[in-house]
């Protein structure tokens, strides 16, 4: 994979740090120069995107990728060993369609160079071309946003930071399967697009309905390949280094939380970060903040357990529940003897051609128990209806 010709390289002495302690991320961290690495021996790359062409309302966002990495590399490694390489900033290109190509080409080749990419933007329309990387991979994939807002926007928008979704639901071919929002607010959302996300049987999930159990977070991480964090989800008071953001929103330290859910997956293999605008931050909050999050997600890489796969049933215990209305009214889970965390059985029906298959749904404990009391979870639901209708 060719990165030189597309990259600058960070220029460390812009950083301003100075230790020398061997544990220090700075110390630890590969920072790509003229040589490109070996992949194969390469677990996560960060990448910078400077670019705020298409923000809505937050035009001093390509500034971000520097001041989120001043604050990462002053924080300490952890107790495992993992090989990062910051490859640097993407070189603008002539337009910005060329440079958010430039973007999905590289991304699409460290996914498959089993790299985990780490983007830090710049504005929330480079999920497009983060989602354009599976596309060009031709890979059917999940995609999470933590954000205050859908960005769904109308199908005659232009692309920018808040109307890039409905160009990632009506881009041809398509290869999202599922959507799923962490932590939106109501009050910021239409009536109208709440109704049409419920309609598409996407996945919503309201801030305040998280912060009642954030582990419920966990299984909805678990099936993302491509999960990307709009910092106006977090509250004001937590990051001020965005316009958008609101007094309401996740604190510092759910976000983390989320962060370190989102390393677990063994199945995410993209993250976006954007919408950081240095010049509201105080005092480098947001951006420490942030440094904290990536902190946390590399964490959860270094401690996932790769219970994917049901390959060998025996590592998971099947439980069998009636459940009256479901397919042959029940419903199977799986619950992993490793790990603790369950699945459910999605039964996926084809009518013409009278076959079934089975979609190993990520879910927790309580929709077990759900199912226990003869109702039916609302994430097996949303799924069910998804791929049968």
């Amino acid at each position: 994979m060719d990165i030189i010709s597309y990259v600058s390289p960070v220029d460390k002495d812009s950083l301003d740090i100075h230790s020398n302690d061997p544990s220090l991320l700075y110390n630890t961290i590969h920072f790509f120069t003229d040589t490109e690495p070996e992949w194969h021996k390469v677990n996560i790359a960060i990448m910078g995107m400077p670019e705020s062409k298409k923000a809505y309302n937050n035009p001093n966002t390509h500034l971000a990728p520097d001041e989120i990495r001043k604050q990462f590399y002053q924080l300490y490694c952890w107790n495992k060993e993992v090989n990062i390489w910051d490859i640097g900033n993407i070189i603008p290109g002539a337009s910005y369609e060329d440079t958010t190509e430039i973007l999905s080409e590289l991304i699409a080749g460290l996914i498959d160079e089993k790299v985990i990419p780490i983007i830090l933007g710049g504005s929330n329309d480079l999920a497009f071309a983060n989602y354009k990387a599976y596309e060009k991979l031709q890979h059917i994939m999940n995609f999470v946003a933590i954000d205050a807002r859908f960005d769904l926007g109308e199908e005659e928008d232009e692309l920018k930071s808040n109307s890039y979704l409905n160009k990632i639901i009506l881009q041809q071919p398509n290869y999202l399967l599922n959507y799923a929002n962490i932590g939106y607010q109501t009050y910021m959302n239409s009536p109208t697009t709440i109704a049409l996300m419920d309609k598409l049987f996407f996945e919503t999930y309201r801030v305040g309905m998280i912060r009642q159990d954030i582990t419920e977070v966990e299984p909805i991480v678990r099936n993302a390949e491509m999960l990307s964090l709009d910092v106006s989800a977090i509250r004001k008071s937590d990051a001020p280094g965005n316009p958008n953001s609101s007094a309401n929103g996740f604190y510092g330290e759910e976000i983390c939380q989320i962060a370190m859910y989102a390393g677990l997956s063994d199945k995410l293999s993209s993250i976006g970060i954007y919408e950081y605008d240095p010049l509201l931050d105080y005092n480098g909050q947001t951006a420490q903040l942030l440094g904290h999050f990536i902190w946390y997600f590399i964490e959860g890489f270094l401690n996932r357990q790769d219970d994917l796969t049901f390959k060998d049933k025996s590592n998971y215990t099947k439980y069998t529940v009636t459940v009256s209305g479901t397919v042959e009214d029940e419903m199977i889970f799986y619950c992993s003897k490793k790990t603790g965390r369950w699945w459910v059985v999605v039964p996926v029906i084809n009518i013409e051609k009278k076959t079934q298959q089975s979609y190993y749904l990520p879910c927790s404990y309580n929709d077990y128990k759900t199912a226990c009391t003869d109702r039916i979870p609302d994430r097996w639901w949303r799924a069910f209806n998804k791929f049968n209708r």
